[in-house]
């Protein structure tokens, strides 16, 4: 399993992803509009074969917020690691960017929590992040749970200092 950067070329699989879970109301619909437009946010995942069998994209709100948003993994790929990779590749963009606090919501809390993010009351969230929401078909009654990943960083720095150590030998 490779985790890269998504491509032009990945965008249908990427729109056929999320459309799975779209139709159960478990995500907002993208247009592929949407997906061409966005699509350096996007990480993909890769299996043995080539075949993207999953995705996650990584949305710059501010100086210091971001959203993981559209984690789709293909159901036969459930189970095996898939999502936490992908999790774990948008937080390591994020952290490359020097952005300490990533939040998501979903319907599916504890997979996070056990990704390092923890449950918030979705006011602490800026107001500005519910612009898409109003596209949702479950709004305004949305059930998700908001969650967030915050940086810190002593542990962030002893993590640095294992990857530079790692890197020199």
């Amino acid at each position: 399993m490779k985790i890269r950067p998504a491509k032009v070329g990945d965008v249908p699989t990427i729109y056929e992803l999320i459309r799975t879970f779209a139709d159960r109301k478990v995500m907002i619909r993208r247009s592929l509009g949407e997906l061409y437009e966005s699509i350096r946010e996007f990480f993909v995942a890769v299996d043995e074969d080539g075949r993207v069998v999953g995705c996650a994209a990584l949305h710059v709100f501010w100086e210091d917020l971001a959203e993981l948003k559209c984690l789709a993994v293909s159901e036969s790929m459930h189970g095996r690691g898939v999502g936490r990779k992908l999790v774990d590749a948008c937080w390591d963009a994020a952290r490359d960017m020097d952005l300490d606090t990533v939040f998501t919501l979903t319907y599916v809390p504890e997979f996070f929590e056990r990704c390092g993010y923890r449950q918030i009351d979705k006011a602490e969230l800026p107001h500005k992040i519910w612009n898409e929401c109003v596209r949702c078909p479950l709004f305004p009654n949305c059930n998700e749970t908001a969650l967030i990943r915050t940086a810190e960083p002593a542990v962030e720095a002893v993590r640095e200092a294992f990857a530079a150590a790692a890197a020199s030998r």
